[in-house]
């Protein structure tokens, strides 16, 4: 039970960074790519039209991860409690952006909600990415030092950052030289799958200008993972022991490098349905190479004296995991309706489609 609910929570967390990641990326180009007040309404209008549905995924999976692994949602909703308030601001700051920006006809107000929208884009992107960092990097559960715990097991607090800016050290803060090359991969991943959304959706002027911005960000991409798999290994030296182990979990790194080499042929790709699924690639080969790599744990411990937490010791009692299936069965298929419908009624072209006014 524990097994599928993992799964399941997996799916949802992965649906959600792809959703919502276009309305990040698409923030992220409007910020240092969008000129014209064309542009930015058209650029604003592709994600303004589906965040709020999008982020639906993200409550669920927080409500999901709340009912199956409670312990682990404690530990994390605590220790990470400062990074968290400043995604939960980011959040309200990209919302209001979109929504405040066509509501009055001046340019100053305009030029504010805009800086809004794209900087809380930049860093969300960047804030989740440094997230996944932390996860695959671990913690010092339990607040160890001199081999005494400060408080139980499961619990941890980060500062932001410390002095020594080391994955390594024995009080790691949120932000170190690891986490934030996971982050800048967040962006430019994201970056690439807003870019490819605004081609896909609107006939916005700088189309084919993105393709080329695709094409550079995808070459520092490309550098970029070569560098975090060899630190990766170097912060955490059993890493890749799942993939040796386990063979077959090989095809989610390899969902990853399909969509990283295919997004190289973006100039010569003629449906630019394609180039969106490259970029979704990425992102579901990214997160899933992430969770397997480290599967069964959810969070390791930097320390030897409390245990990782995993599945199997944060999951919540059998007889709950099992009622909640029933319930969890009809949310999901409540959220691929909601889901389906909306982008059908939101299909092609959003060009001329009203919104903000």
């Amino acid at each position: 039970m524990e097994v599928f609910w993992f799964i399941i929570i997996a799916i949802v967390f992965a649906v959600f960074f792809i959703l919502d990641g276009y309305d990040f990326g698409a923030g992220i180009i409007h910020l240092f790519f969008a000129k014209t007040e064309k542009d930015k309404q058209v650029i604003a209008k592709s994600a303004g039209l589906f965040w709020d549905s999008n982020e639906v995924w993200l409550v669920a999976g927080g409500g999901m991860l709340f009912m199956a692994f409670p312990t682990f949602y404690a530990s994390v909703f605590s220790g990470f409690y400062l990074p968290l308030i400043i995604v939960l601001w980011l959040i309200v700051f990209r919302a209001i952006g979109l929504e405040f920006r066509n509501q009055f006809d001046y340019q100053m107000w305009k030029d504010m909600w805009d800086k809004a929208f794209g900087i809380s884009s930049l860093l969300l992107a960047l804030f989740f990415g440094v997230a996944l960092g932390n996860i695959v990097r671990g913690v010092n559960l339990g607040g160890v030092e001199n081999n005494i715990s400060a408080y139980e097991g499961h619990f941890f607090f980060l500062p932001l950052w410390d002095s020594s800016f080391s994955p390594l050290s024995e009080h790691p803060g949120v932000i170190d030289w690891f986490t934030i090359i996971i982050g800048i991969i967040s962006v430019i991943t994201l970056s690439i799958h807003g870019a490819n959304w605004i081609i896909l959706k609107t006939n916005s002027s700088i189309n084919n200008q993105l393709k080329t911005v695709i094409f550079k960000l995808n070459i520092a991409l490309l550098v970029l993972t070569v560098i975090s798999l060899y630190v990766w290994q170097s912060v955490r030296s059993d890493a890749f022991n799942n993939f040796l182990d386990k063979p077959y979990l090989i095809i989610f790194p390899l969902l990853y490098f399909t969509g990283l080499f295919g997004l190289f042929f973006i100039k010569k790709l003629k449906n630019n349905n394609y180039s969106f699924i490259f970029s979704i690639l990425l992102i579901l080969g990214g997160i899933t190479s992430s969770l397997a790599s480290m599967f069964p744990v959810l969070l390791p411990s930097t320390n030897g004296i409390n245990e990782s937490l995993t599945i199997y010791n944060t999951a919540a009692h059998e007889y709950g995991l099992s009622v909640a299936m029933g319930w969890g069965i009809a949310g999901f298929i409540l959220l691929f309706v909601y889901m389906i419908i909306q982008k059908r009624l939101l299909g092609g072209k959003i060009d001329k489609m009203d919104y903000g006014h």
